[in-house]
């Protein structure tokens, strides 16, 4: 009897091979997004620098708006795998670390990771929302999200017995939200010239001063 073992059949190969398509895709959108904006990027010229025919695009993707969909996807946990933000391993980090102040400095730290690569594409959905109704309608998305991901957040360091206790814990949700934004660290790396460090040491500062005891 022949050993197979750790050989991928067909099947198996059809999907590593539609995967390594779709990200190749995406790789490309993404740098054209980034290079020259949503609106003037079309369809025909990802497909032309992920090197495939424009059908293979709208088959895996369907329009743009998708393909940016991925993208925000992907570059919001870092990977491919089907894993929800909340059930990240840092965020059972967090959950797990009875110290307040430690556990805010895992969320600064993961933040900092997510917004250095996501940041940047934030800001063009932000910029075709006011001319594309799917842009309009995935910022409100992403939004929202971020929202519910900060008053996950929040409650966490609520039930750390952190928070200050003339503060609500909406308000405190809300300071997340703002604070830790795509808009303000854009702000502060890309206009002002700081570092991504740097706005780490500040936004731990502030917020330290800001919600905790």
């Amino acid at each position: 009897m022949s050993d197979v073992k750790g050989k991928a059949g067909p099947g198996t190969r059809r999907a590593e091979q539609a995967r390594a398509t779709r990200r190749r895709i995406t790789d490309q959108a993404l740098e054209l997004f980034l290079r020259q904006g949503y609106a003037a990027t079309t369809l025909e010229q990802i497909a032309a620098s992920a090197g495939v025919a424009v059908q293979t695009v709208y088959f895996h993707f369907g329009n743009k708006a998708t393909v940016l969909k991925q993208i925000v996807d992907l570059l919001a946990v870092g990977d491919e795998e089907p894993v929800p933000m909340l059930d990240r391993p840092w965020v059972k980090q967090m959950r797990e670390e009875p110290d307040g102040r430690r556990a805010l400095a895992i969320f600064l730290a993961a933040s900092l990771v997510i917004l250095s690569r996501l940041a940047p594409i934030l800001k063009i959905v932000r910029d075709a929302a006011g001319a594309d109704p799917e842009m309009a309608a995935l910022w409100e998305a992403i939004q929202q999200q971020r929202l519910a991901d900060f008053v996950a957040f929040t409650q966490l360091l609520a039930g750390k017995q952190a928070l200050r206790q003339d503060l609500a814990l909406e308000h405190a949700a809300d300071i997340l939200f703002c604070l830790v934004s795509p808009e303000v660290y854009l702000s502060f790396t890309a206009q002002r010239g700081w570092t991504a460090d740097q706005w780490a040491q500040w936004t731990s500062h502030t917020l330290t001063a800001t919600i905790l005891r």
